[in-house]
């Protein structure tokens, strides 16, 4: 292979960055594997001996078909051979375990005792319980004897096992890891010894410091430093300790501790469990460190820990993405990130790293859709086949790539596809703008954070779809926008828990009424599901019905707690109603169990209504609901919230009214919007918040309105007629007279003459309209003709009315119902 080739080459090999130290140009160019392994073998050693094991392996990666390499060395005891280092693919998707009896009939303790090589292809494998329950396909075994006890063991994926020249170069490698363990392998951090049996632990005096106690105050008991752990990580920590022999060996974790000042801080502990014998029971020896002091390294260890204890945690696709990002950029030292999900045949970006759109490809910023682009894949036929493959793929610098995969990485690029239940959930794209050389651990920590991320991935975009759903049904639910109301201003806002996906019962409702009056409803359902969410909006819609049909307040609440306790349900609902009379600036407040109103007078003061309330609807059948009146001078802000605004886990409900009070003092009450979200900038977003605001400025014109009672006798109507011309006169009406007489005698007619019970007739001046009202004891709504015959002599009651006027209609009332009927009294003709 030309030197150029394989130099490039080389740079995408497991191994890549100790043979670009250590091979030159001119050492490329002559030799087989083996010599050049050799003469990579010459170069001086650098680091702990430790650090010269691990080359020595990254080497067998470089120059062999090995997918991973593994020594195995005996204990103190010579009883075990543990492992002491491994590289490339995780062991344990070949079934290796972390040690093996030295009398037993491993390929490794076989190959210590022969004191020879063993090459043992998948058939012969195939007979051990342990390959039979890995989940790799067919690999072969090399078990190489190290000269001072111990074996160098690597896996090929061929079947058939390693090749002549594979052996060859095999054999100065395991000569030279054989001197690489000679030595001691260090082990910063304060030691300690756990005695399995008692759950004593003998530990140096730097060990209770790491777990924030004094070493006088340690009481030797290994529940006193568990008690410090994260909740979190007791699950991993735990497993660290038991007893499997399986797993005996040398272990590695990193998990959190709790200092007195609430921080949480990373310990790396490295351990090794020695069985039981005669003598004494099972005993965990090793030590702890700060893993903030240990030099940075990129392990599928520690890592991939960490990135995992993130994803468990990440309830959206976009805190997936994070924390991919927060696990893959800085120990890769990457230039950008780009986190992808895959829909049909495009790539949604969720998250780039760096945000900035000249950071990326021109095709990306053609693409570019609002916040994130979207990537097609068809463009990119790279991308595309990585992801039909399902394996991740490294280029690097210099590949030649399409534009937009190129200006990712063209120092070296990545693309990690995420799998998840049987499908492509995603791809990652990681690239470098310098030539990277991409080592073993690299290789790892990109292999395990795919599938890690991949599965994460497919939870949130579920759980967003599934909150996205519930937002729907709770946005569906609540009024699409606030009525336009006379001398007032009024803003709603609602804002979702964040917590899970649970589904609030919390609304809000303003119901314009008859006679310039407006309700204003604030509730609360219990619970946080469906069926609270569902019941909500089954009590908004009858709190609607029962107050447009005229009731006073105490009378709508009263009807919906009756409702509600024969709906059979067990869930409850606080509320809290006010019906403000605009003309006037007064209004009346019931309160079922709910926050009481937060007034801001016009003076800037504040006050809490301090109002007697009744029960929650639904838990009394025969429950009373008190009236208290409040006076709303021009000006005044009325404020109606729920729970989630003034009461957390921290707060109680007094002290948040409190704050309310404080901060809608502090808003400007110029602009309800402004003002609305600044009282949300505290909100607990563990539950729900609705927040009802209005300002009532005052009617600029009051109406002016009389009533007539219509008694039933024969001149009715003519009563009628005279009480309405002397009252036009009074109110100086010239146009439209017989217009009105017309429309008040057909009315009246037909209270009288299709109804029983009292009739009244209301007349309403504003502006230059005419309101005329006439109620009866009847909920049968007039019906206009559809067609009339000639002859007839009733039934054009109605098509009058309509035609005199330039609307019409009908409302119940208090059991009954209003006919009434608009006129316009100006010069202008009217409609129609």
């Amino acid at each position: 292979m030309p030197a150029p080739e394989l130099s490039q080459g080389l740079r995408g090999r497991p191994g890549s960055a100790v043979i670009a130290d250590v091979v030159s140009e001119d050492t490329v160019r002559r030799g087989s594997r083996t010599s050049r392994a050799e003469l990579a073998l010459q170069a001086p050693s650098r680091g702990d001996p430790h650090r010269r094991l691990r080359s020595v392996l990254e080497l067998a990666l470089a120059y062999t078909s090995a997918t991973a390499a593994a020594v195995y060395t005996p204990d103190d005891d010579g009883d075990l051979l543990r492992l002491v280092e491994s590289v490339g693919v995780s062991r344990k998707l070949y079934g290796l375990r972390d040690s093996y009896p030295a009398s037993g009939t491993s390929p490794v303790a076989e190959a210590c005792r022969a004191r020879r090589a063993l090459w043992l292809p998948f058939a012969e494998l195939a007979r051990d319980a342990d390959v039979r329950r890995s989940q790799a396909g067919d690999f072969s075994l090399g078990v190489l004897p190290l000269r001072d006890g111990g074996c160098l063991l690597a896996v090929s994926e061929s079947a058939d096992g390693f090749d002549t020249e594979d052996r060859e170069c095999l054999a100065p490698l395991a000569e030279a890891a054989s001197g690489a363990t000679a030595g001691p392998r260090p082990a910063p951090g304060a030691s300690f010894r756990l005695d399995m049996g008692t759950g004593r632990v003998d530990v140096d005096d730097d060990v209770p410091v790491l777990f924030g106690l004094l070493p006088e105050d340690f009481d030797g008991r290994v529940e006193t430093l568990l008690a410090r752990a994260v909740p979190e990580d007791l699950p991993s920590l735990m497993s660290m300790v038991e007893s499997d022999p399986v797993s005996l060996g040398e272990r590695e974790l990193e998990f959190r501790v709790l200092q007195p000042s609430g921080e949480p801080t990373w310990l790396r502990l490295r351990a090794r469990l020695l069985p039981a014998t005669e003598d004494h029971a099972a005993r965990l020896v090793g030590t702890l460190a700060d893993a903030a002091t240990l030099r940075s390294r990129v392990t599928d260890v520690a890592r991939v820990q960490r990135l995992a204890s993130a994803l468990a945690t990440a309830g959206t696709v976009r805190d997936v993405s994070k924390a991919v990002v927060a696990a893959l950029r800085k120990p890769l030292q990457a230039d950008r990130i780009a986190l992808a999900e895959l829909e049909g045949d495009r790539l949604v970006v969720t998250v780039l790293d760096p945000p900035d759109p000249e950071a990326w490809p021109e095709l990306w910023r053609l693409e570019w859709r609002s916040e994130w682009p979207d990537a097609p894949v068809r463009a990119m036929p790279t991308l595309a086949a990585a992801l039909r493959e399902g394996r991740a793929a490294i280029w690097p610098a210099g590949t030649a790539l399409e534009p937009a995969l190129a200006d990712v990485g063209p120092g070296g690029l990545a693309v990690l596809p995420l799998p998840a239940g049987g499908r492509m959930a995603g791809a990652c794209l990681i690239g470098w703008d310098s030539p990277h050389d991409f080592d073993p651990d690299e290789r790892a920590l990109l292999t395990a954070s795919a599938g890690l991320a991949g599965q994460a991935l497919m939870r949130a975009h579920a759980l967003d779809a599934e909150h996205e759903l519930v937002g729907m049904l709770q946005r569906s639910l609540l009024p699409r926008r606030l009525p336009r109301l006379p001398g007032a201003v009024a803003v709603a806002r609602y804002l979702p828990t964040t917590a899970g996906l649970e589904v609030g019962g919390d609304w809000y409702d303003v119901i314009p009424l008859p006679d310039h009056h407006v309700a204003l409803v604030i509730g609360d359902v219990q619970g946080h599901n469906a069926k609270a969410a569902t019941l909500m909006g089954q009590m908004r819609t009858a709190l609607r019905a029962y107050a447009v049909e005229g009731h006073p307040p105490d009378v709508v609440v009263s009807h919906a707690n009756r409702l509600l306790m024969g709906m059979e349900t067990d869930l409850f609902t606080t509320c809290c109603y006010v019906d403000i009379d605009m003309e006037e600036g007064s209004a009346w407040c019931v309160r079922a169990g709910h926050l009481p109103p937060v007034l801001r007078h016009p003076d800037g003061t504040t006050e809490i209504v301090e109002s007697e309330g009744g029960p929650p609807l639904g838990v009394l059948t025969q429950a009373d609901f008190p009236l208290t009146p409040l006076s709303l001078p021009p000006g005044t802000v009325l404020a109606l919230t729920t729970d989630g605004l003034v009461e957390s886990a921290d707060t109680d409900m007094e002290d948040g009214l409190d704050r309310l009070a404080e901060d809608l003092a502090a808003a400007d009450p110029d602009n309800l919007g402004l003002m609305a979200d600044a009282l949300l900038g505290g909100a607990n977003r563990d539950d729900d918040v609705a927040l009802l605001l209005i300002r009532y400025d005052g009617m600029d014109l009051r109406p002016l309105r009389e009533s007539w009672t219509v008694w039933r006798l024969p001149q009715a109507v003519g009563h009628a007629r005279r009480f309405t011309r002397r009252t036009l006169r009074a109110w100086g009406v010239r146009f439209e007279v017989d217009a009105i007489l017309l429309a008040v005698s057909e009315l009246v007619t037909n209270a009288l003459v299709h109804t029983d019970g009292q009739v009244r007739l209301d007349l309403t001046l504003v502006d230059d309209r005419l309101r005329i009202a006439v109620a009866d004891a009847s909920p049968r709504t007039p019906v206009r003709p559809t067609s009339m015959a000639w002859e007839a002599t009733g039934g054009r009651g109605i098509l009058l009315v309509e035609a005199m006027s330039s609307a019409w209609g009908t409302v119940p009332a208090g059991g009954g119902k209003q006919v009434w009927a608009e006129i316009p009294i100006g010069e202008t003709p009217r409609p129609g």
